[in-house]
This record gives C-alpha cells, structure tokens and sequence, in this order.
C-alpha cells in the first residue's frame, strides 16, 4: 500500500489481538507515530509509557501536529481528540497496529531473524548475499542499513533495531517490490521492547550470547532470556501462503546453547568449532587475505573461502550455511561462492590503506567478547606490534569500563583509551575507570597504556607511535556516523578519522580530522 493512505481505525484494531477498553471511533487514519514531534496529520500518536519518558504529557503536542486520535493505556485521560485506552502494553500495541496499517507484510515473506551480542550484521549480511547470489529476491534490515532492491537506507545513526512502524514501513516496501525473503538483525532491545512484534519470524539465528547491556537487562539471564524470545516467537508465527519453516540456527560452542535448545521449536541446527553438530569446522586458516576451512555435515565435506578475515566470522559463516543450505534450499555450491564474494561489511575488520608501512583497521568491537576476538584477528595478521584504540560509552553497563582495558592489556601491546559516546557522563571519570582496569592487569599508563580523551588526538597518537610492519586497530565506533557528547550527536566516523590521521603522517592529500567538543581542550 502507498504511504499517507487511509486506513480505517475500527478495522486495524480487530485485525490485533489488542485488548481495548474504550470505544473505537470509526475514523480513517493515514499513519502512526510515537514521537509527539513527528506526528503528521491524520495518524494515530501512541502515547508509550515507561523509560525515561511518558507519552501521555506530549498528547496536547501530538494534537497540535495533526494526531486525530491517541492510543495509550492510562485511564482518565483528557484529549481533544479521541483516546483508546488500551490493556497491557502500548508498544506491543503499536507493533501490531503498524503490522496492520501495512497489511501484515511479514506474513507475505519467508523472515529470517539474526540475534547475538556480536556478529549479527556480518551474519546477517551473509545470509543476505548468499540469497541474493541463488537468485532469490531478498530484502534486508541491519543496524548498518536497509535494503530494498537496489535502494540502500542508511540505519546507523546510533539505532538498534529501528522501531515498530519503521520496520513495518520497510517490509512493506519490500513487498510491493516482489521480495520474497527478508534478513532482520534482531537486537535484544528489539525484542524486549517490541519493536520487532508482528515481524513473523520463520527461521531464527544466533551468534553468541556474551557480556553487553546488563545496564539495560540486569543480569546475564535475563540478557539470554530477551534473545530466546526470538526463537519462542517461531511457534506463534502465524500460517503463511508460501509455507513456514520454523527452525532454530544454534551455537553449540555458546553458553546461549542450553537454554536455547530448550526455548526452540523441535527443528533445530547447531553449528561449532569444537564439536561435532549439524555443521562443523576444521582446519581453520586465517590469513591477511582470505579465512578458510574445511566444513563437515552430514551430506558434505566442503572447503570454505571468505576475504572476511577473523577466526569469529567461522562461527558467522557456519551460522549463514546452516540457515541458507541447510533451510532455504540453497545449493551449497552458491552458498561457498557467494562467500568466497563477500563484500566488505562497513566498519567491520575494514582496512584502510593510503600507502603507510603499516596496516590499520577500523572495527565495531565494543564488548569485551568482540574486542577479544578483533585482537585474536589482529594478532594473526601481523608479526610485530597491535596498537589498539577504543573507548567506553556513557551511561552504559559500567562494568565493561574495566573489563575492556584488560582484554586490550593481555592481547595487545600498546593501548590508547580515549572518547567513546560520553553522553552526559564525566568522560575522564570514565577513562579513569578505565584506567584501573587497565592497572588490574599490570598495564603501566605511559608504557603500554595511554589516556587521551579526544578521540581525533588519539587516533593520531596510535599511528604515530605505529612503525613499518605494526597494526593499529580502532575499535568501538565502525560504521557509526555520531558521537555523542552531553545531549548532542556530532558527526564521526572513525574511517575518516583514521584517513585524515594517515594524510597528515603521510604529508598528503586527505580529509581533515573531524570536529568533537574535546578538540577545544587540547587546542
């Protein structure tokens, strides 16, 4: 259906299962929206409760942008236009409600969901090229983009998943442009706050479980329990046209393994390095140009090549493997070459080279996991020095403030802690965090580690310390495109910092380093 059409209210709301305690007016509705100052008119403003915000003190600004009605699930709420007060809770509202404005386009695709801590873009764009490469019309949506056809969306302004009537906008698309499969990065801020409700899963991929926003989840287990919602939700995806899959893609070299076997539907593939599974790796050779091994299942033995360098990405192929060989019918002979043709993921393991006698990668590694893992690689690429730079955001899980600077202490051999998305904390405070971390593991500040708030500086600091044959690697940030200070998103991408860095060592032609507020303190 075109954007702005009118939809009517009374018929969207008995297509959900939304309980609703109020009369629904019959008026026609051209859209949803859950922010008071996007609202447009003739669209529903769904006033969310919870966080830090509650969007019923925004619903006289909603009207005032043209809302013609409100949905929330307050009582007693005053309105000059009408209010459906719903029971439960008003996301999972909104993610149905936009899934029916849309016409349910999950329901018309076969919804391949990729979770994890780290690895879900790589995996996710695996899958994506090895459907793309068997001649299937396949959509994607990752924290770096979307896809849809030939258009490419840019996702990567500090977002996870991209809220409800988002995606549901995006699969719609895709619909009326005849895609038939769709790869969804599937975050667990997603899941838990019902972003991805209605999505439809088919078949359901993970990567790992590993230490990342206990800020936000508390524990460990209830991290793990928010992605096993993912796999829980395949027994409720509804019957589609073109039949459903209902399968699981599990880790079973991952902690996640035991607790996501039993929270799956009996159609399950494990996938491992170290074990026998459905599909296993052996003879793993990492080198500066391409990752190779050997992978065994039960119906074939099969060499695997990737230019995607990094023990990690075995974990990330196999997992690619299983979902389209072994689910989606594609011959595994596409599925090895479409691999071996991988295009780079932006700000993963990317290389950038203006000539210097030196390498330097730019990577996302921002949890203790991927850091280990980023060094892993790079310790295998070069025979001298790994010269890392990485910071720890603000108002985030504090304990990886400490955790990070350790994991860089023991597997690399110079360390430079510096600014990474302060918010509105302390940024030396946090670097002094991260600074007794570091000494927990007998890094010495001056020797083997170094504090340099802005990030720009750092980053030059790193390549000037760099000799020939070294590798620096800048951690954290990848293909984001902000860094956030107090309230405000500056523009920021590590790659351009990095190129200009390179320039000025160089004594060429290049980008200038980009602006942050910490420059001023060093000027």
């Amino acid at each position: 259906m075109e954007e702005g059409m009118k939809r009517s209210l009374k018929n969207l709301f008995a297509k959900t299962p939304i309980d609703v305690l109020s009369e629904i007016p019959d008026i026609a509705i051209s859209g949803i929206a859950l922010d008071s100052r996007k609202v447009q008119s003739g669209q529903i403003f769904a006033a969310l409760s919870g966080g830090q915000t509650d969007g019923h003190r925004f619903i006289s600004q909603a009207i005032a942008n043209g809302a013609v009605v409100v949905v929330g699930n307050q009582p007693d709420i005053s309105s000059d236009v009408p209010y459906v007060q719903i029971k439960g809770d008003t996301r999972q509202a909104l993610a149905y409600l936009a899934a029916a404005y849309y016409d349910f386009p999950a329901r018309k695709m076969t919804v391949i969901g990729v979770t994890g801590t780290d690895g879900k873009t790589t995996t996710t764009n695996m899958i994506y090229h090895i459907l793309l490469k068997a001649g299937i019309k396949a959509g994607m949506i990752s924290t770096v983009n979307a896809v849809i056809g030939e258009e490419v969306l840019d996702t990567g302004f500090h977002v996870t998943t991209p809220e409800a009537p988002e995606i549901q906008h995006y699969l719609a698309r895709m619909v009326a442009a005849g895609v038939t499969h769709v790869v969804l990065e599937t975050t667990s801020h997603g899941l838990m706050q019902e972003r991805v409700t209605a999505c439809d899963y088919d078949l359901a991929v993970i990567t790992n479980v590993t230490h990342e926003h206990l800020d936000y989840h508390g524990s460990y287990q209830a991290y793990l329990e928010a992605k096993g919602k993912l796999f829980e939700s395949l027994a409720q995806t509804p019957k589609k046209a073109h039949g459903n899959i209902r399968a699981a893609v599990l880790n079973k070299d991952d902690r996640s393994y035991a607790y996501l076997k039993r929270a799956s539907p009996d159609d399950q593939i494990s996938y491992s390095m170290m074990h026998e599974a459905t599909l296993w790796a052996q003879e793993v050779e990492n080198t500066p140009a391409e990752l190779r091994y050997i992978c065994h299942s039960a119906d074939f033995i099969v060499q695997v090549k990737t230019p995607l360098i990094g023990i990690y990405n075995v974990s990330n192929s196999l997992a690619a493997l299983a979902a389209t060989v072994l689910r989606l019918n594609v011959p595994v002979e596409i599925a090895l070459q479409a691999l071996a043709e991988m295009p780079n993921v932006p700000g993963r393991m990317e290389r950038i080279s203006l000539g210097q006698d030196f390498n330097v990668i730019v990577d996302f590694a921002h949890t203790p996991n991927g850091l280990f893992r980023a060094l892993e690689t790079a310790r295998g690429l070069t025979s001298e020095r790994v010269i890392v730079v990485f910071g720890s955001a603000g108002l985030r899980d504090r304990k990886k403030r400490r955790m990070l600077p350790q994991v860089a202490i023991e597997f690399a051999d110079l360390t430079v802690l510096t600014a990474e998305d302060p918010r509105t904390e302390s940024l030396n405070e946090i670097l002094a965090d991260m600074a007794a971390g570091a000494e927990l593991k007998g890094g010495v500040e001056g020797q083997n580690f170094w504090r340099i708030p802005d990030r720009g500086e750092a980053i030059r600091f790193a390549l000037n310390k760099a000799q020939a044959g070294d590798l620096v690697i800048v951690c954290g940030k990848g293909h984001e495109q902000s860094m956030c200070f107090g309230n405000t998103e500056h523009p920021w991408d590590d790659r351009t910092a990095v190129r200009a860095g390179l320039s000025e060592l160089l004594n060429i032609e290049g980008p200038a380093m980009p602006y942050l507020p910490t420059q001023d303190a060093v000027s």
